[in-house]
């Protein structure tokens, strides 16, 4: 998944893009969200969700976005 689709799912379900920077290591994004959500997503379209609010994101991204640790 892209950085843009992935804040267009997120955006469209009424959670507000907070930040969004591009990873020390160059190799990918890091977004928060309004609702806690921390998702890195990687240039090689892989994503994770972290914090108060990543099993709500997970879900809006489908199965590839699974929360930390799961």
């Amino acid at each position: 998944m892209d950085v843009d689709k992935a804040i267009a799912l997120v955006s469209a379900a009424g959670i507000e893009l907070t930040d969004r920077r591009r990873k020390d290591s160059d190799d990918g994004w890091s977004l928060s969200f309004s609702n806690g959500a921390a998702l890195e997503v990687l240039d090689n379209g892989e994503v994770s969700a972290s914090g108060k609010g990543a099993e709500a994101v997970a879900n809006l991204l489908g199965p590839p976005a699974k929360p930390a640790g799961s």
